[in-house]
């Protein structure tokens, strides 16, 4: 069984190599793959609204960031990024994560949620999030320099939380 609740302070040094990993195979998230762990944690951490964390028997398995998009007139959309370990993928938590992350969101005072930079080459969350109810609203071409794949585009996607 799968708890989601809020990250502590001392959670970070387990939450690290999730992201460190991630962010490591540079395929994902626009991050420098060379980032530091206080990097990291200024980044997942300090910097956002809320953190929160998954977790199964064994531990950690995802986390999940909310933070405000823009500030000012724009600071009621929400941002958010979604980490699932290796080990928890093809499991729904994911989905689980983002379902949770719109409730909170909500809860915060957002009206919606946007993500900035969803890779193109990433077809599982672009499919996800899709099915969950977000609408690409932009396409920027040749976006990010996958190490694998070259230039890929990344989209802009979009959800209303609150009428």
């Amino acid at each position: 069984m799968i708890k989601i609740r809020p990250a502590t302070a001392a959670d970070f040094d387990l939450i690290w190599p999730l992201l460190r990993d991630v962010f490591r195979a540079g395929d994902t998230y626009a991050v420098d793959p060379a980032i530091t762990k206080a990097g990291a944690q200024q980044y997942w951490i300090t910097q956002t609204r809320a953190t929160y964390v998954a977790e199964g028997p064994d531990g950690i398995v995802g986390t999940y960031y909310i933070k405000t998009n823009q500030p000012g007139g724009g600071a009621h959309i929400c941002n958010c990024g979604y980490i699932v370990s290796p080990a928890a993928r093809g499991q729904g938590l994911a989905a689980q994560l983002c379902a949770h992350s719109q409730v909170e969101a909500a809860q915060l005072g957002y009206r919606a949620m946007q993500f900035n930079f969803v890779l193109a080459s990433n077809v599982g969350a672009v499919r996800l999030w899709h099915r969950l109810g977000f609408d690409t609203i932009g396409t920027i071409p040749d976006a990010f320099l996958h190490p694998k794949q070259g230039l890929v585009d990344a989209y802009v996607m979009y959800k209303r939380l609150t009428g």
